[in-house]
Formats: C-alpha cells, structure tokens, sequence
C-alpha cells in the first residue's frame, strides 16, 4: 500500500462504538506524545524492555477461555493486545473482554491491557492514503505474536502465507529478521484434525522458518465435541509460562 506525502493522519482503532463505551487507539510503536495509556513505546518502556503481547484468538471452541489466557499474561509485566478474527467471535463476547480493559483489570507492576482489535478494524480505522494501516502498526508494536487458541483453518492459512484478515495480515508482515520478535502458537483442534497429514506438514512449515516458532503442544483430555484424545488447547497458565516465564514472586 503506497502512503502519501504529508503529515500522518492520527487514527483510533476500535470496537463498533457503543454509547458510553471508551475508544482504544492503535498501539503505535513510534508514537511520542500519545497519551501514557495508549502509546506502549516510550523512552520509559523502552529501557524496562516490558514485552508488548499481541494474543490473537482464531475459530476454536478454546477461545471460550480467551479471558483466562488474557488474564494469565496480565499477571505478568507486559502490555497486551488482543485481536480475535471474525470465527472467533461465535465463542467470545468481545464487548465483555472490551470491559476488561476498561474496568483495568489489573495493575501495576502486573500487565497493562491495551486494546482490543478485530477484523472490522482493518478498514473501519484507514480512510484515506497516509492513515495508519492496523496490522502494520500492530506488527510494528509487538514484542510477542501468540496465537492461543491457533485453530487449524488459521494454521492452514499461516502455513501457505495467506493474509486475509487482522491476523494472518499480521502474521504476513511479521518482521523474521529481528530475533527478538518471537512467534508461539497454541493449536486446538478435534483429534481426528490433529491427526490429519495436513496438520504436521502445516506445522513442520510454520518451524521451518528463522528463529523457529515455538509451538505450545496441545493436552489429551474429552474434548467439546465429546470425542476423548489430543486436540485441547494448553491451559492459559502455560501458555503464558512459556511465552513470559514463571509469575514474579
């Protein structure tokens, strides 16, 4: 996407608002003089090194535990934003994890909960040549991609470099050169697609890349649809163990 010449436009990145409902800007790497609440990036956070999480939720029925996985991080120092696409969404009230956020959740020196993004960001926030485009801003921002729950049709896409909403536009534009940019995935799915020739040359891909991406294994145990093997999610505090390390005493 070609930018124009002039000043940057600022721009909000929302939720569909609602009345009362408090807005949340993008989280911009080089913003200056954005608000301390907003911009992640300041001299200050700079020099802690805080981790910047971008927790991303796909279409698995594990996403029903996406507060507990946000929470999990939130115990630890870290800014934390989340995007949940468009499937993941029939699992989660995104105005309920909004109010998380809002009613601050946690505080410091635990993590600080920056925003909530979704597919309709993408286009609901760039108007015009030289706004902010969201999943470069959001790549620009993160520290740490962790897709928890990663189902296997958003597997499938990151596998074969499709980029066709918030997250796997994210993922496209993934910076592999910085070794500090670090990928985990958390894949939940049935057994039976766990199982399946797709699901291990998909993942053997996503390893193959520079730096490795960290794969969190899933657990054994009776899943939703009633079938019994592996395919659950990892818990929400192993996840976030792997990803940040233990909770600070």
């Amino acid at each position: 996407m070609t930018r124009g010449k002039g000043k940057r436009k600022a721009v909000e990145l929302t939720e569909e608002p609602k009345p009362g409902e408090t807005s949340t800007e993008i989280p911009s790497s080089k913003s200056k003089k954005a608000k301390p609440d907003v911009a992640p990036e300041t001299d200050k956070v700079v020099k802690k090194k805080i981790p910047r999480v971008l927790l991303c939720f796909t279409g698995s029925v594990a996403t029903i535990k996406a507060k507990h996985v946000i929470a999990a991080f939130l115990k630890r120092p870290c800014d934390v934003s989340v995007i949940f696409t468009n499937a993941a969404k029939k699992f989660i009230d995104v105005d309920e994890v909004m109010r998380m956020k809002e009613e601050n959740f946690t505080l410091k020196p635990n993590g600080v909960f920056k925003g909530v993004f979704t597919d309709d960001t993408e286009w609901r926030n760039w108007k015009t040549i030289g706004d902010l485009v969201t999943h470069i801003e959001l790549r620009k921002w993160a520290t740490h991609l962790v897709i928890a729950p990663l189902s296997a049709n958003t597997l499938s896409k990151m596998a074969n470099g499709l980029c066709d909403n918030l997250l796997t536009c994210v993922w496209r534009a993934w910076d592999f050169d910085n070794q500090r940019k670090k990928v985990f995935v958390a894949p939940a799915m049935n057994t039976a697609m766990w199982k399946n020739p797709f699901t291990g040359k998909h993942l053997a891909s996503l390893t193959g890349f520079p730096f490795n991406v960290q794969i969190i294994d899933p657990a054994e145990k009776t899943l939703a649809c009633g079938d019994t093997g592996v395919g659950a999610m990892a818990e929400p505090e192993t996840i976030a163990f792997r990803v940040l390390g233990p909770v600070a005493e």
